[in-house]
């Protein structure tokens, strides 16, 4: 019923900067809290950042200062600008939001995920 779409993954050098977007479609009556994550080869999927309907942010301390989460409400987009990238931050990045239905029903749904590598 609801379909995430990202992108502005890529290959950058390390100190570089990126941009992702999460651009949520369907039958969405609100969303309630957005999110990035990713995962690693061979490790665990890390919750990144979220933010939720009244704005307020969290970040996880390996990104927090680096990293920053915001939101186009009215387009249903959420988008994480990543700054100072290290090779450690090379990952799957995947996007996150929980949504009120037009059936009024509450869910969460996930991105494709889109690659992020960064070179030393």
């Amino acid at each position: 019923q609801v379909q995430l779409v990202e992108s502005g993954g890529g290959l950058v050098r390390a100190g570089g900067s990126l941009r992702l977007s999460c651009a949520a479609s369907g039958s969405i009556f609100r969303i309630n809290v957005m999110a990035w994550y990713r995962q690693a080869p061979g490790k665990q999927r890390e919750l990144l950042a979220t933010i939720t309907s009244s704005g307020n942010t969290n970040y996880a301390d390996s990104v927090k200062g680096r990293f920053t989460i915001s939101r186009v409400t009215a387009k249903n987009t959420v988008y994480l600008y990543m700054n100072s990238l290290r090779p450690e931050d090379t990952a799957v990045y995947y996007c996150n939001v929980g949504v009120e239905s037009i059936s009024g029903l509450n869910g969460d749904y996930w991105g494709q995920g889109t690659q992020v590598t960064v070179s030393s």
